[in-house]
C-alpha cells in the first residue's frame, strides 16, 4: 500500500482488544494512534488523545465485550472525543456487538438493547460502523449511518477445506442458526443437518430432535457466538448418542463466560475453532480451541472504505 494512500488515516483503541487492534494496524501499515484510555479513581473513563486527528479518516477498533459496560463507554468516549477533535469522519469498528441478543420484544415490558446501543454510537458521533457477524440481520437496519457486516464464516470454511471432508456434515445448534450453518455447509461443500431444540429459559436449551443423517459423520458444529457453551456441549452429546464419528465446533465470537471453558474440556468436542474478535485470556486458552485472525478481513474493509472502494466484495 503506497503511503500516499493511508497518510489520512488513522486507527485508535480502546482497552478491549489491542491484540487485535496492533494486528489490523501492522496489516494496513500504520501505527496505532496515540491515546490513553485509563480510569478515574470511582470508575469513570479517563481519555488523552495524543495527537493531532484534525481531516483525518479516523477508525476506533473497540469490541463490546467483557467487561461490557466499560468497553462500551470507552467506544463512546473515544468517537466523541475525535469527532470534536475535528476528525473528517469517525468510523467505529466493533468485531464483536454487544448487548445485541435483545434485538425485539419477545414478550411486555422487553428493552431492545440492540438498538439502543446504536442509537448511542450514532449519537457518539461516528459516521460509520464495521462490524462482524451480527447476531441478527435486523440490527443493521438500527443504525441511520452506513454499517458494513463483516462475515467471520469465509475465515471459518477456509480452515475447513484444509482437512478431509469427505465424511463431514455441518449442524446447526438451533434453527435460527440455520441460514448461517448452511452458508458454511455451502462454502465447504458438505451436507447440512439441524438440531431442534426448546430453550425454557435463558441459557438452558433442551434437544428435541435431529432432521438429517450425522451417523458415521465427522460433524461440525456451526453458531454465531458461544456464551455459557450449553447449548453447544449439550448438542454435541447429543450428537454423539444420535451415532454421530467424531464433533467439532466452530463459532464467530469466542464469549466463552461462566462455566463454558469447563463444560467444552468436559465434552465429546474434539476442537472448538474460534475467531480474536474476543480476546481470550490466559486461563480459556485450553488445548481444544483454535483461534483464527480476523485482522486481514477486518484490515482490508478498512482500506476500502478508505478508499471509497466496494467492501462487499470482499465475500463475492
Amino acid at each position: 500500500m503506497a503511503e500516499n494512500d493511508i497518510k489520512n488515516l488513522r486507527i485508535f483503541t480502546g482497552n478491549a482488544n489491542p491484540e487485535l487492534a496492533q494486528e489490523i494496524a501492522d496489516y494496513i501499515g500504520v501505527k496505532i494512534g496515540a491515546a490513553k484510555v485509563k480510569q478515574f479513581s470511582d470508575g469513570e473513563i479517563s481519555l488523552i488523545v495524543d495527537e493531532s486527528v484534525r481531516g483525518t479518516d479516523t477508525y476506533v477498533i473497540q469490541s463490546t465485550c467483557t467487561p461490557v459496560n466499560d468497553n462500551l463507554m470507552e467506544l463512546l468516549i473515544m468517537v466523541d472525543a475525535l469527532r470534536r477533535a475535528s476528525a473528517r469522519r469517525v468510523t467505529a469498528v466493533i468485531p464483536y456487538y454487544g448487548y445485541a441478543r435483545q434485538d425485539r420484544k419477545s414478550r411486555g415490558r422487553e428493552p431492545i438493547t440492540a438498538k439502543l446501543v446504536a442509537n448511542m454510537i450514532t449519537q457518539a458521533g461516528a459516521r460509520r460502523v464495521l462490524a462482524m457477524d451480527l447476531h441478527a440481520a435486523q440490527i443493521q437496519g438500527f443504525f441511520d449511518i452506513p454499517l458494513d457486516n463483516m462475515y467471520g464464516l469465509p475465515i471459518l470454511a477456509d480452515y475447513y477445506k484444509k482437512k478431509d471432508t469427505s465424511n463431514m456434515v455441518v449442524v446447526s445448534p438451533d434453527m435460527g442458526g440455520v441460514a448461517r450453518a448452511r452458508n458454511l455447509a455451502e462454502h465447504i461443500g458438505v451436507p447440512l443437518a439441524i438440531i431442534d431444540k426448546r430453550r425454557p429459559r435463558p441459557n438452558v436449551a433442551e434437544v428435541m430432535n435431529l432432521i438429517g443423517d450425522i451417523e458415521g459423520k465427522d460433524v461440525i458444529m456451526c453458531d454465531d457466538m458461544i456464551d455459557t457453551a450449553g447449548t453447544i456441549t449439550g448438542g454435541a452429546e447429543a450428537l454423539i448418542k444420535r451415532g454421530a464419528k467424531s464433533v467439532s465446533a466452530c463459532c464467530t465470537h469466542p464469549v466463552l463466560s461462566g462455566p463454558a471453558i469447563e463444560r467444552i474440556a468436559n465434552s465429546p468436542i474434539d476442537e472448538l475453532v474460534t475467531t480474536n474478535t474476543i480476546p481470550l485470556p490466559e486461563e480459556k486458552r485450553i488445548d481444544k480451541i483454535k483461534v483464527l485472525s480476523v485482522a486481514p478481513v477486518i484490515g482490508e474493509a478498512i482500506l476500502r472504505i478508505h478508499q471509497d472502494r466496494s467492501v462487499s466484495e470482499l465475500f463475492d
